[in-house]
Formats: C-alpha cells, structure tokens, sequence
C-alpha cells in the first residue's frame, strides 16, 4: 500500500520533471532522459503529531549540447516554477541535487 507520503512525493518528482522538460524546452535544449528521484522526511513536529518536514529531489538530465551554467539556470527556474515546490515552499524543506550526464 503506498502511503499519503509517498504520492506526495512521487507527485514532486513527476512536477519537478515536468517543469524542467518544460524549461530545457523552452531553452532550445530538448532533454532526451529526465530522472526525479523524491524522497521526503516525515518526522514528529514540535506542534505535536507528524509532518513532511523535508523533500529529497535527485536529478539527473541528459540533454544535447546543454552547458553545466544553462543546467543549473534551467533547475533553479523549474524550482522556483514547479505547482509542488511552490506548495511545499514555507512549510518543507526542499533540497534538489541535480547531475547534467553525458
């Protein structure tokens, strides 16, 4: 059975790649592979009970001809214009670790 967790964070992984295809796109850099891997912390929260306290992204981009400046212009731009970052934003920590491969 898949935890309320666990769609959350398969739902940040399938955004975040979403955004970022959409900006290499808009870029003039096709991507030919996009891998999102999402893992999130859910932890005890001082207000008591539990909470999603962080999110894990682990990227990894193959893309033709793209330079290791426009990929890491193109992460933060698909960060800040990801719909899941932006709902996490405040309340979760996200930390997105990103590799341009050949």
């Amino acid at each position: 059975m898949t935890s309320p967790e666990e769609l959350i964070a398969a739902a940040h992984a399938a955004c975040f790649s979403m955004a970022l295809s959409n900006v290499l796109a808009g870029g003039g850099h096709d991507p030919q592979r996009i891998e999102v891997d999402a893992a999130c912390r859910f932890e005890p929260v001082e207000s008591g009970g539990y909470g999603i306290t962080s999110m894990d992204l682990d990227v990894r981009v193959q893309a033709a001809g793209l330079e290791q400046t426009e990929f890491e212009a193109a992460i933060s731009e698909a960060e800040a214009g990801c719909p899941v970052s932006n709902a996490l934003r405040g309340n979760v920590e996200v930390d997105v670790r990103a590799e341009l491969v050949a």
